[in-house]
């Protein structure tokens, strides 16, 4: 095609359109182009003086068509006429053409064979023009003014990212989108390349190309027109941290697919081609940090709009489809389920065909395993039959090994030998196929519809079947089964736990009863309960435990005496609460926790966008029960809430039973919670319920109208909180003449925080409280206050007046060494009763240990002090160390981290703990002690007057020859403990 053109037309026409200096440009070009490609080169001196028409000729003439095409575009880019090489290209070949009509054929049928048919019709190929605009942005990227680029789809497996490139390829080769932009894409699925041996990209294209040559020169004179399209990156194992030099850069050297793959992606191969990579989440990550100026496209699936217009598609009497959709949504793991496309397709065949029996579709919804089984039974139920035939249940046996195998071995796609090895036979392929619970990912591979299908099948083998009757040694106990779903630290297993147990409902057993004709073994349940009674017996197992997963499986199961046995002994529960079904899954499940001890609740979204709206009566109820733990548990004494959202009917069903006297919680502690009701209503429950001595809350922004009604309530008799954490509240000075009333009026307030708050001055406010005779205080925390060395005299003279104060902490804040030296003036007395006191990263320097030293001395109530984070250096803490061993020091615990010491101070520190008789804790960690240093440590460490239990060492900063001379230490002497910190 592209000699016919030559010949027909001539490059005169091209070459006619540059000036006499592009003319000139191109004959210097020409020879060093044309060696490049490795042509034979025209002779200079007949180049040099040829007209245009001439010069086309000499063309024509010395090579043929492809080749004088090929050089001619290259020379065409280099002097900038790349739109004379984009319209030569077009109208010389015919390969484009007839290129895009292959890919529409090929594609085209893809569709028609790989996608349910359902689906494949709502998905229809005509593309509508808000589409349009939505594929143009993969062609298109905006936010970049690079011609080549890299886009990342990402998404779960199975939401439609294979689709959604199949409509983009539909559109190129129709010439609805990026015709101007490409001129050939190229697809590749990871899934089919990671079976084929070391090849290349030249020969991987031709695979795929409609006529027996491949028109190399012509696909590579402008890559900058390429655009390769990666799918199902995420099966393809590509080390994207591999050295450039073991990239290959050359499209027709042969390398194993992961290292050309690699190659394209980091563009060692085509830089100036352009990619889009479909992958997962996780995987998208990756791509982002080891690729360069990646654009990453998020697809989301179906949103609520979508899933009722594929409900109203599949269930064409709308009365039956807004009935099913509302069911459907009533059940959040089936609702999100449904925002891909397949599944939703089967949830609503499902829905369909049980509607069509009489059956409603809220009790079809009751749970996911009953929808599953209602779908995976009918697909093997022919039409008008009352149950399957014999060849049905051995398939859907069959299918059940397969799928046991598949999830205990980490198999996803199956080859079809491993069918055979499972009791499918040839001649069932076809059958399964067609029930849409098998598809076709490539030649002789088959995957299930979705994992959710694989896993349901997988725990049906294990209610039918012993797993000692399968082939594979990998396939479990139904008790391993359940033990390796629940562990937080396991298999990934998404739905596997959970059907197993709801196959264990009456109403599943009585279906798989009438489709096998025998009842499935009751030891399944029976194994389930050992397993989860052992949990209950180990406290260390209970930690393993996820208790969402438990609460799911139990829910899905429904059978009251089993769940109060396995939930009555569990002491500590953590629930994160995401929508409308964890509330209901966990207030069915925590009502028989009767031991509970201690429960963590996060609610993120049940309320979060419309806060002031009120509640639905279901979600009501639920948080109501859930909330009537507090008062109904004798057990329960401690409850934390964060990063939660509540809004007004929520929050009055939480304060009624916490200010009920039965309430028998001691802590409370709310970090990050937004209370969207009256906080009057909210600090009344510490004036009702005089249980509760410990309140936390931090991360929550109150106004000084709060921090009243708070005083107003800790002043009341009948309050009893002893320790009080305001952490991060947005408190300021303002807000420390309630709290400095509170500190003097008080008798039962004892530890008080208020860390991370911009009290500034208001701290001169709360050290005259405390100067009081009346004060009783004893721990106060004000790290990262904004306490300045102008605020030190207050605190200072607070240390000689307080008699009860212990513990004083003011890491964070700038006090530097002048604040230090005040500070040090009241610390020194023998009669300053701080026991102690923590000034971590505080701005102080070597200068500054000089004031500390006759604290050292002279202080004999001071037992803890940290001072880390200082720029101490050596010479300081030499200083503190000659101190250390003052015979009235009486320092327990020294924190010296972050201060920067090297070994040089070994030898004074190898001198105190030698020497105390006090010092049991030192913290080193953060500090640059080479070998030398550590060997001396060791050698202290060892020494019979030494007293030391507890050595804090960053493992990082030490080499490995230091940390095993640190760890043959510790293990020789029982008393001694040696922490990474």
């Amino acid at each position: 095609m592209a000699s016919s053109f030559f010949s027909d037309f001539g490059l005169m026409w091209y070459l006619e359109e540059l000036s006499r200096k592009e003319l000139v440009k191109f004959k210097e070009l020409l020879k060093q182009e044309a060696e490049e490609l490795g042509l034979k080169q025209i002779p200079w001196s007949e180049v040099k003086r040829a007209s245009k028409e001439g010069l086309a000729n000499l063309l024509t003439k010395h090579y043929d068509g492809p080749q004088a095409w090929a050089v001619t575009g290259r020379v065409f880019l280099k002097i900038n006429r790349k739109d004379l090489c984009v319209k030569a290209l077009r109208e010389s070949t015919g390969h484009t053409r007839k290129y895009r009509a292959h890919v529409k054929e090929k594609f085209s049928d893809m569709w028609r064979r790989n996608t349910i048919t359902d689906v494949a019709e709502f998905f229809h190929q005509k593309i509508t023009q808000e589409e349009r605009q939505y594929l143009e942005l993969f062609l298109r990227p905006e936010a970049t003014e690079k011609q080549s680029y890299t886009v990342v789809l990402q998404g779960v497996q199975r939401i439609g990212k294979t689709m959604l490139l199949m409509k983009i390829i539909l559109a190129w080769s129709d010439g609805i989108i990026g015709q101007d932009r490409f001129s050939y894409i190229f697809y590749f699925c990871c899934g089919e390349l990671k079976k084929l041996p070391a090849t290349s990209l030249a020969e991987l294209i031709s695979r795929e190309w409609h006529e027996p040559s491949v028109p190399g020169i012509e696909i590579t004179a402008q890559p900058e027109r390429l655009l390769f399209i990666i799918d199902s990156f995420e099966k393809l194992k590509c080390d994207l941290n591999q050295s450039e030099s073991e990239l290959c850069s050359d499209w027709e050297e042969q390398q194993p697919v992961p290292v050309l793959v690699s190659s394209l992606l980091r563009k060692k191969m085509f830089p100036e081609s352009s990619l889009i990579i479909a992958t997962t989440p996780n995987l998208s990550q990756e791509l982002e940090k080891n690729l360069k100026d990646v654009q990453v496209r998020v697809m989301m699936g179906f949103d609520d709009y979508s899933k009722k217009l594929y409900f109203s598609s599949i269930l064409p009497n709308w009365g039956q489809a807004v009935q099913a959709f509302n069911a459907v949504q009533e059940n959040k793991r089936l609702s999100m389920l449904c925002e891909m496309p397949l599944l939703c397709w089967l949830v609503c065949t499902c829905l369909k065909q049980e509607m069509e029996r009489g059956q409603e579709p809220a009790e079809v919804c009751r749970c996911t395993t009953t929808l599953y089984t209602s779908f995976i039974l009918h697909a093997f139920t022919p039409r008008g039959a009352h149950g399957p035939s014999p060849q049905g249940r051995g398939q859907l046996q069959g299918l059940c090994a397969l799928a046991a195998e598949g999830m205990w071995t980490n198999t996803f796609v199956f080859p079809e030998d491993m069918l055979g090895r499972n009791g499918i036979a040839t001649s069932d392929i076809a059958t399964l196929l067609d029930t849409k619970i098998l598809l076709k990912e490539h030649a002789d591979c088959y995957s299930f519809l979705h994992l959710s299908v694989q896993e349901f099948c997988a725990a049906l083998f294990h209610v039918l079947k012993n797993p000692s009757e399968h082939h594979h040694p990998a396939v479990d106990s139904v008790d391993v089964l359940l033990m390796t779903y629940l562990d937080r630290t396991k298999k990934n297993w998404i739905f596997l736990g959970c059907f197993l147990m709801g196959l264990l409902h009456e109403n599943e057993q009585r279906k798989l009863d009438a489709f096998f004709g025998f009842q499935p073994s009751q030891e399944v349940k029976q194994l389930c309960h050992q397993s989860l009674r052992r949990v209950n017996e180990n406290e260390d197992l209970q930690s393993q435990v996820d208790f969402s997963k438990l609460s799911y499986c139990l829910f899905e199961m429904q059978n009251d005496d089993f769940v109060r046995e396995v939930m009555e002994p569990i002491k500590k529960v953590n629930c994160l609460i995401l929508d409308n079904t964890d509330l209901i899954i966990f207030s069915y499940c925590l009502k028989f926790c009767r031991s509970l001890r201690k429960l963590s609740l996060c609610i993120e979204n049940i309320w979060a966008k419309q806060p002031h709206r009120p509640v639905l009566d279901s979600s009501l109820v639920c948080w109501d029960q859930i909330c009537s733990v507090f008062r109904r548990n004798e057990y329960l004494f401690d409850l934390k809430m964060k990063d939660s959202i509540l809004n007004e009917s929520a929050c009055i069903a939480l304060y009624s039973h916490l200010r009920e006297p039965h309430c028998l919680l001691q802590s409370l502690k709310m970090k990050g919670v937004v209370l969207n009701g009256e906080m009057r209503l909210f600090f009344d429950i510490f004036i009702q319920n005089p249980n509760i001595r410990y309140l936390s809350i931090s991360s929550m922004k109150l106004s000084c109208e709060d921090v009243f009604l708070l005083c107003e309530a800790l002043d009341h008799p009948t309050c009893n909180i002893e320790s009080l954490n305001l952490e991060d509240c947005s408190l300021t000075a303002d807000h420390c003449d309630a709290m400095a009333w509170v500190l003097t009026h008080n008798k039962k307030l004892r530890q008080l925080n208020l860390t991370c708050n911009y009290l500034d001055t208001g701290v001169g406010r709360l050290c005259a409280a405390l100067s009081c005779p009346e004060a009783v205080l004893d721990f106060l925390e004000l790290a990262c206050c904004y306490v300045s060395q102008q605020c030190c005299p207050a605190l200072s003279e607070m240390l000689v007046r307080n008699s009860t104060l212990r513990h004083l902490d003011l890491s964070l804040n700038i006090l530097k060494d002048e604040g230090l030296e005040i500070l040090c003036e009241a610390l020194q007395l023998p009669y300053c009763s701080l026991r102690s006191l923590c000034i971590t990263e505080c701005g102080f320097s070597t200068h500054g240990c000089q004031y500390l030293v006759p604290v050292l001395m002279y202080n004999q109530n001071l037992r803890h002090l940290q001072i880390g984070v200082n720029a101490l250096g050596d010479a300081g803490v030499k200083l503190l160390c000659e101190a250390l061993v003052y015979p009235h020091c009486r320092i327990q615990t020294l924190g010296l981290q972050g201060c920067g010491l090297t070994s040089a101070c070994c030898g004074d520190l190898w001198n105190v703990l030698t020497h105390s008789k006090t010092l049991e804790g030192l913290n080193l960690s953060s500090n640059s002690l080479d070998y030398s240093g550590i060997a001396l440590l060791c050698k202290a460490l060892q020494h019979p007057q030494c007293s030391l239990k507890v050595l804090w060492m960053g493992k990082g900063d030490l080499d490995e020859e230091s940390w095993a001379l640190l760890r043959t230490v510790e293990e020789r002497d029982p008393e001694l403990h040696i922490v990474s910190a």
